[in-house]
Formats: C-alpha cells, sequence, structure tokens
C-alpha cells in the first residue's frame, strides 16, 4: 500500500466496537459488522483532527485483535414511554491499526486560501500524540476509543499469515453534498477482502463501488475563514 507524504498512522482500541448500518438495524436489535468500515474509520480520523478544508481518505486497515462479539441486552426507552427490549451484538476487544492521509476538498474553493499543507499535516500528528482533539467513538456513543500513534504494519496481529477473508457485500460510506459537484448525498457499497488482517480501501471516487443517491442537489454548509472557521494560521 502507498504512503503519502501527509500520511497519518495510528492505533485505535477499545473494550467494545459497535459498526452497523441500516441493514443490521432491522427492527431495533442491533448487529455489528466484523470489521470497521471505511465511513466509521473516517469519523474517528476526523475526530483526531479536521477542517472542511480537506478530505481524509482511509488507504487500509488492520485488525489486530481476533473477531469476537458479545450480545447484551438493552432497554430503550419507548417514544410513548416505557421501555422495550432489544439485543445488540458487539465487537468485544478491538484494536486496529489505521493507515490515512488527506487531499483538498476541491469543491471548496472558498477556502482556498486556507490550504497549508505542512501546517495542517502537524497538527495531525500532534492531535495523533494527544489522542485526537474530541471523543473517539467506536462506530457508537457508547463504544469508546482510544487512540495512540504507531507504525502501520508493526507488532504481531492476530490474523499475520491468515490468507484471505472475503468479508461480504457491505456499506462503505457516505460522499457528502459538499465532496461532490453535483451537491448529492450518495451511500456507496463494496465487497472488502482481509488479506492476512490488512484491508486496502477503494478511494470514494473508484469505479469498483456500487453508488445509490439518497438526496439530490442538496445544500451546503458555508465556511468563512475569519468569522466562522479559524484559519490554520491561527491555531
Amino acid at each position: 500500500m502507498q504512503r503519502h507524504r501527509n500520511s497519518i498512522e495510528y492505533e485505535v482500541s477499545g473494550r467494545y466496537a459497535l459498526f452497523s448500518e441500516v441493514a443490521t438495524r432491522i427492527g431495533g436489535e442491533k448487529f455489528s459488522y466484523q470489521v470497521p468500515t471505511y465511513q466509521a474509520l473516517k469519523g474517528i480520523t476526523e475526530s483526531i483532527y479536521w477542517k472542511p478544508t480537506f478530505v481524509w481518505v482511509i488507504d487500509a486497515v488492520r485488525v489486530m485483535n481476533r473477531i469476537q462479539t458479545e450480545g447484551k441486552g438493552i432497554r430503550p426507552i419507548k417514544i410513548s414511554g416505557g421501555n422495550d427490549l432489544s439485543y445488540y451484538t458487539y465487537l468485544k476487544d478491538v484494536c486496529y491499526q489505521v493507515l490515512a492521509h488527506f487531499e483538498w476538498n476541491d469543491q471548496r474553493e472558498d477556502l482556498a486560501a486556507d490550504r497549508d499543507e505542512n501546517k495542517h499535516y502537524n497538527i495531525a500528528l500532534r492531535s495523533v500524540q494527544k489522542g485526537g482533539r474530541r471523543d473517539i467513538f467506536l462506530g457508537t456513543r457508547e463504544c469508546q476509543g482510544y487512540v495512540e500513534p504507531c507504525e502501520f504494519g508493526s507488532g504481531e496481529g492476530f490474523y499475520d499469515g491468515y490468507g484471505e477473508w472475503n468479508m461480504g457485500y457491505t456499506f462503505h460510506g457516505f460522499t457528502y453534498p459538499d465532496e461532490n459537484k453535483d451537491h448529492d448525498f450518495v451511500a456507496r457499497f463494496w465487497s472488502p477482502v482481509m488479506t492476512d488482517g490488512i484491508i486496502e480501501f477503494e478511494r470514494p471516487d473508484s469505479r469498483q463501488l456500487d453508488r445509490r443517491i439518497i438526496r439530490q442537489n442538496r445544500n451546503v454548509k458555508e465556511f468563512v475563514l475569519g468569522s466562522n472557521l479559524q484559519p490554520v494560521g491561527e491555531e
């Protein structure tokens, strides 16, 4: 896999994780995917450091621990009052190494003055060292995650030498209105293959991904440097 000059590498771990989407939340029950989705890892990386000036691209994830699940009985609150009983299936004792880099958001020409790669990169590295700027969640709010720097591929992983494992047809991620010229809200799907514990992700613009438009021509939030967005030079 290719490393870029602005790549960051980190390890994220936690007691539990729940990586789900609509198809795995039928009837109020929740069942986690076996591995994190591209979108979940992008969200974790954005919690480390993000600005609308750029877009994080997740290159690869390495599964360090054995994939195991644990079911829990949950009593969610009903809208009409009282409680219901649901079963959530979480991933247990998770640890992942992540390799990612950022690219300028070409749809954000209004933020071109904020495109200082060196400053953004150094802030991102410091944020990894600090464990992230915001709270880290592993798929959902109740699954707290912890970030620390690492060298991608270092250490011993449970699936080293395991071979290929087809993970089936799964959710890849979202393309948001401010990330494409048509300003559509798009869902992406694919069939990942884990090789020796490593999944190399297709880029969001890859033709290998299936796409479904959820909303067309949506409004894009406006950012103004110095008004509702702090310039990188002042951070």
